[in-house]
């Protein structure tokens, strides 16, 4: 998902989300949904939720900060 379509999701959330990471700014959207803020955590390559909209995003991001 691109940043554009992020902000738009926080924008209905009332978010304010300039100066955000794309990272910090899906947590807080989790967060604010009442889920936990679980994008691209240490614990991604067990996650279970197959319908998360993030997942695409996720999973490659976590395998990143792991290697790093």
């Amino acid at each position: 998902m691109n940043m554009q379509e992020i902000r738009a999701i926080a924008k209905n959330l009332d978010i304010k989300t300039s100066r955000m990471s794309k990272l910090n700014l899906i947590r807080e959207i989790q967060t604010t949904e009442g889920n936990y803020p679980c994008f691209a955590n240490q614990d991604a390559d067990n996650c279970d939720q197959m319908l998360c909209i993030w997942r695409e995003d996720c999973l490659p991001m976590a395998k990143k900060a792991k290697a790093a």
